[in-house]
């Protein structure tokens, strides 16, 4: 079988910054629906599309092409009364506490995620950036198995049991409405993965 529109993926991957220097080299493979559904890369599908089972390759991404550039507008300073303790470096907020909502009508946007990268006396240093913004990735990729979609995986837009790949960032992010700066991820916590 080859990797087409509505199969289920399973890739095994090493992902390394420009210097090849290993970011993440997961013992369990990948599993994605390939198709478009934003199971991975565009630029990745589209090297797997087409091929077999046993199929290896690496692949350079731009951070255009991955996570984006750096966006220096994301970082805050905040005050650390607003957080709650112990706050450590690596801790995981879903948006900041007291953060003026801007109602621009786009419900559908996801909350920032930001990472404390610094903690001081009185001040927190937030980055709203995935950690890996602005750099070029490089991903070694096999593939490991393949098999035709079920209409309830198309329907839902990934593989059964599997979660929506992300790396660098929480698995599972709550959907409430919530906009305060409630933790969801301590540092060591759950591990990178692709999106």
């Amino acid at each position: 079988m080859k990797i087409e529109k509505n199969t289920v993926v399973s890739l095994r991957y090493k992902l390394t910054d420009a210097q090849n220097n290993i970011i993440e080299e997961p013992d369990s493979p990948m599993v994605y629906l390939h198709g478009g559904y934003e199971g991975t890369f565009p630029k990745i599908e589209n090297l797997l599309d087409g091929q077999d089972v046993g199929y290896e390759a690496s692949i350079q991404l731009e951070p255009s092409e991955a996570f984006g550039e750096y966006d220096p507008e994301l970082l805050k300073i905040e005050p650390r009364a607003r957080f709650p303790e112990p706050l450590e470096v690596g801790m995981q907020f879903e948006g900041v506490p007291d953060e003026e909502v801007e109602d621009d009508g786009d419900e559908d946007e996801e909350p920032l995620i930001y990472t404390v990268t610094d903690v001081a006396d009185s001040q927190v240093v937030l980055d709203g950036n995935h950690p890996l913004a602005g750099m070029a990735l490089r991903f070694w990729v096999q593939v490991e198995d393949i098999r035709t979609a079920t209409d309830e995986e198309i329907e839902n837009r990934h593989p059964e049991g599997a979660e929506a790949f992300a790396f660098g960032m929480p698995d599972d992010l709550d959907d409430g409405e919530d906009d305060s700066a409630d933790p969801i991820s301590q540092p060591g916590g759950s591990s990178p993965t692709l999106h």
